[in-house]
């Protein structure tokens, strides 16, 4: 697809811009890259190699108001002054996703939901890639959707979409869109207005036909109470772990089984790869995925039991001392730290914290009281969460870097006991992001 529009900015110069502006240069236009912050070293290099000029530690209006289209970073909110200015003047401001979709005729399966996003996207990937199809991994995980399609020729895209990568979304279409859930996150993005992030997630079903598929969660009440949001024509698809849909997957006792679109196949509930029924609907939703794209059931099923889970999500790390340290960096919201503390089996020492997204802690409270026997609050501002938790727990100390988080878990356990890296919050306070948080907390446990 040729543009008419010579001129493109792009706002955000990490992976998702970076990609862009690769995928832009490579289409003909004349690229600047603007980031209001420092860019990494690797990423200055590469954009110096393709020629492509860029700024940092603030933004060169004219430059970037001049351009017809601006391709904005899903980090950088709409209410940033530039991209307000850009509005005004009508300049059409898009996601990176929407504007890499222009540009390739590849299927599309996207992956959105409050929990399970990366999980989801990753077995489903493993999948298609296990079945011999030509696919790629985008979205906020591996390499941006741009960068891909610039540089490879896939005939799949599995996506895994956060919301501020949806709301940037307005020609994009997805072949098949996986809703998992929605639970309030990222309520400051959205004024503290639930009903906005939901719409926000909703967007994943925009611009689908008939010819495509939706595929939900039948157990989840948000996105039942909210298919008024639902904007595309898509055939319905569902899983569930409490009743049979018409069409979909659910868990019959010890069994998945599956009636999509080919015939009904079932698999033992107890030889899925990860544990937990909130991954038995991560790996529904990847098996019927899979069903439509027909690939065979064994393949199907071999999938759902070999993968080996996500780095930062539940991952059991070592045991020092014989206090068992978990890892769960990518908690960044109650609903996922919430998962993690029903799933402990052992005496917790909760680290909690970081930058709190309008949490509400009351629904942690009850699992908390049974499992949690001492929280280490880590980051610049603990008051939020000592005040919830205050004598709910018999110690609640307080930390400002991993290493002394760290540190304070390991003295307040005994034999017998686990430390859990849950956040519940964003990690951008004192971390890069959640994966240089995980990083951080096994560094120093390999360090005690």
């Amino acid at each position: 697809m040729k543009t008419q529009h010579p001129h493109i900015a792009v706002l955000g110069a990490g992976e998702s811009g970076v990609g862009s502006a690769i995928l832009a240069h490579k289409q003909g236009f004349n690229v600047w890259v603007s980031d209001n912050g420092k860019i990494k070293p690797n990423y200055k290099a590469e954009l110096d190699q393709h020629n492509i000029p860029w700024e940092e530690k603030g933004h060169d209006a004219t430059k970037i108001l001049g351009a017809q289209t601006i391709v904005k970073s899903p980090g950088i909110p709409e209410s940033v002054q530039i991209v307000q200015k850009a509005l005004e003047q009508n300049i059409e401001v898009i996601s990176e996703i929407e504007f890499a979709g222009r540009y390739t005729s590849a299927f599309i399966i996207g992956i959105t939901g409050s929990n399970g996003k990366t999980t989801t996207t990753m077995w489903t990937y493993q999948t298609l890639k296990r079945a011999g199809l030509n696919a790629g991994m985008a979205g906020n995980v591996g390499q941006s959707f741009a960068r891909q399609v610039a540089q490879n020729n896939y005939n799949y895209y599995v996506i895994e979409l956060s919301s501020f990568q949806l709301d940037g979304m307005k020609q994009f279409r997805c072949n098949i869109a996986i809703l998992l859930n929605i639970t309030p996150d990222h309520l400051d993005r959205y004024n503290n207005v639930f009903e906005s992030y939901i719409a926000s997630k909703f967007r994943i079903t925009q611009n689908q036909t008939k010819d495509d598929y939706l595929i939900i969660n039948a157990d989840d009440p948000v996105i039942n109470t909210h298919m008024h949001f639902n904007e595309g024509n898509a055939q319905t698809l569902k899983f569930s772990t409490l009743e049979p849909p018409e069409k979909g997957a659910w868990l019959n006792n010890d069994k998945i089984i599956f009636n999509s679109i080919n015939n009904e196949f079932d698999m033992i509930y107890t030889k899925l790869a990860l544990e937990g029924k909130h991954n038995a609907t991560n790996g529904m939703a990847a098996g019927i995925a899979a069903d439509i794209l027909r690939i065979s059931k064994d393949n199907i099923r071999e999938s759902l039991m070999t993968f080996s889970g996500v780095e930062h999500r539940l991952e059991p790390f070592i045991s020092v001392g014989g206090i068992e340290f978990i890892n769960d960096s990518k908690a960044t919201n109650i609903n996922s730290t919430w998962y993690a503390l029903e799933s402990m089996r052992k005496p917790v020492i909760w680290i909690v914290g970081g930058i709190d997204k309008g949490n509400d802690y009351s629904e942690l409270e009850e699992l908390v009281q049974q499992k949690v026997k001492a929280i280490v609050c880590l980051g610049t501002d603990n008051k939020k969460i000592k005040d919830f938790f205050s004598g709910k727990v018999d110690h609640i100390a307080e930390a400002f870097s991993m290493k002394d988080a760290v540190s304070m878990a390991f003295n307040m356990g005994k034999k017998g006991d686990c430390v859990l890296l849950s956040p519940a919050c964003a990690s951008f306070d004192l971390f890069d992001n959640y994966e240089d948080r995980g990083n951080q907390f096994k560094m120093s446990i390999r360090a005690l």
